[in-house]
């Protein structure tokens, strides 16, 4: 437990450190929606196609990028290597960002910024939602990081037979969304609870959680536009 208290005993005022990883985060954050928005412009827009033609692969994929980068990111801020680090979150941003265009290329380039403006507006008021969940609550949320973990395996695995068997890939695609939920719970909670020594790692962390959801609302918004 942190030093400064619980967030049920400081009430929801953030502290310094908790402005500078959640400052951190939504820059990294904007920083991906411009990337999204630039690559639907080039090629990179059709790379969800050929992935995605096998729905396992893009899933396996772009896991593995998000993974990869995270991991990068995370080891050069521990270490101190400003270029690891950068290297590592240039990854999460291309990996997010491709993804996004992928999405982003079946909109009408008018509705493309209506569309990302309203995507972050749903995506702010979920954090925000989950935020004070957590922080109204004086418990633990670990239990958070195994949710998340096992969603993400249900996901895959449903993606899998999906892949085969098209009606299941709703269910992967929920249960990956979930597991971003559970990853944004539980990024948040460690943040409330200061349970990393660094704010570029919570930073870090926390925006790939965001990220993960923002990919997800923004296909549901998609989806939503055009049926009316």
């Amino acid at each position: 437990m942190s030093g400064h208290g619980t967030a049920t005993e400081r009430g929801f005022v953030l502290s310094g450190r908790e402005w500078a990883v959640v400052g951190g985060a939504s820059a990294l954050m904007a920083l991906n929606v411009l990337v999204m928005y630039a690559f639907v412009a080039t090629p990179l827009a059709l790379v969800n196609d050929y992935l995605f033609a096998y729905p396992i692969v893009g899933v396996l994929v772009y896991g593995a990028a998000i993974a990869g980068g995270e991991l990068l990111a995370e080891r050069g801020v521990e270490r101190g290597g400003t270029g690891l680090a950068l290297a590592g979150v240039a990854i999460l941003q291309v990996a997010f960002g491709t993804f996004g265009a992928g999405v982003l290329s079946f909109v009408p380039r008018d509705a493309r910024l209506p569309i990302l403006a309203i995507t972050a507006v749903v995506v702010t008021a979920m954090v925000a939602a989950i935020g004070t969940y957590v922080y109204a609550r004086s418990k633990q949320f670990d239990h958070y990081r195994s949710w998340a973990n096992y969603a993400f395996l249900g996901g895959v695995l449903a993606v899998l037979v999906g892949t085969f068997l098209a009606p299941v890939l709703l269910l992967g695609f929920l249960l990956i969304f979930l597991g971003f939920l559970f990853r944004l719970g539980w990024e948040i909670w460690r943040i409330r609870d200061g349970r990393v020594a660094t704010a570029a790692l919570q930073a870090i962390g926390l925006y790939v959680a965001v990220a993960g959801v923002f990919v997800h609302v923004l296909q549901i918004v998609i989806r939503t536009v055009a049926r009316r």
